[in-house]
């Protein structure tokens, strides 16, 4: 090529730099998996364009800590409790002042829509003959927070020993809810906001505050990863907008 023409190709590919439009790079969101609801209404709202593009990854908080613990690129983590926070705090993994508390939620024992169950949560309530033949959805109970608090709560209501053997075992809160929406199990016990936003299961009733710990949703920037993007997305998570839609998603939203 002579010169002249390699000069004019040089030229060209510059102009063509300087006028394209840079691609800024995907904030990753881990996200507890009983948020993707409302998360996903939320991502997709048009007035979130300003944030660039947001991957969401959604799981059970305990396999997200465990992810971000072993390096995976999150820019912000969402849990679904305070010990998997605390996990990935005392690791390191986490801007320790960037954590909030961006919501809360309730814990219902539900059963499919069509079901005609009755019942009333109080010390010892007839859980085991409620569920007959049938089975108890929730999430795994050892790591899991939705599953963790399903335990204590039934633990602390005298009934746990008496379905433990009538129990299936999901690897989040949204696959227990999927278990009862489909009919495959008698009921489910599973967060408030994820009754809300599946209308093939109703709700039973609601386990007292004080029969297991509080639920609370602590997000934090993921240590490595606190630039102006990521502070972005956090503040508008706590946004005024964002706490309207997660309320009507079902959850309870803080006092800012």
């Amino acid at each position: 090529m002579p010169a002249s023409a390699r000069f004019r190709l040089i030229a060209l590919l510059a102009v063509f730099a300087l006028v394209s439009p840079v691609r800024a790079e995907a904030l990753r969101l881990y996200a507890a998996a009983s948020l993707k609801p409302a998360l996903d209404a939320w991502l997709t709202d048009p007035a979130q364009a300003e944030l660039g593009e947001v991957i969401p990854s959604y799981a059970a908080t305990s396999a997200l800590a465990r992810q971000i613990e072993a390096g995976a690129p999150a820019d912000l983590f969402i849990a679904a409790d305070t010990e998997w926070m605390d996990y990935l705090a005392a690791r390191g993994r986490i801007v320790v002042a960037s954590r909030r508390v961006l919501l809360r939620n309730d814990l219902v024992l539900i059963a499919p829509r069509t079901a005609v169950t009755a019942l009333r949560i109080a010390p010892e309530f007839p859980l085991r003959a409620a569920l007959g033949a049938g089975r108890l959805a929730l999430a795994e109970t050892t790591s899991v927070p939705a599953g963790r608090y399903a335990r204590a709560a039934l633990e602390h209501m005298g009934v746990w020993a008496s379905v433990q053997d009538r129990l299936v075992a999901t690897d989040d809160v949204r696959a227990a809810l999927a278990l009862v929406a489909r009919g495959d199990v008698a009921l489910g016990v599973v967060y408030h906001s994820d009754a809300a936003s599946e209308p093939a299961v109703r709700e039973v009733d609601r386990f007292p505050s004080g029969s297991h710990p509080p639920i609370v949703y602590p997000a934090a920037i993921v240590q490595g990863h606190d630039g102006e993007p990521a502070r972005r997305l956090l503040s508008a998570l706590s946004s005024a907008s964002a706490r309207a839609l997660f309320a009507r998603y079902g959850f309870t939203v803080p006092a800012p």
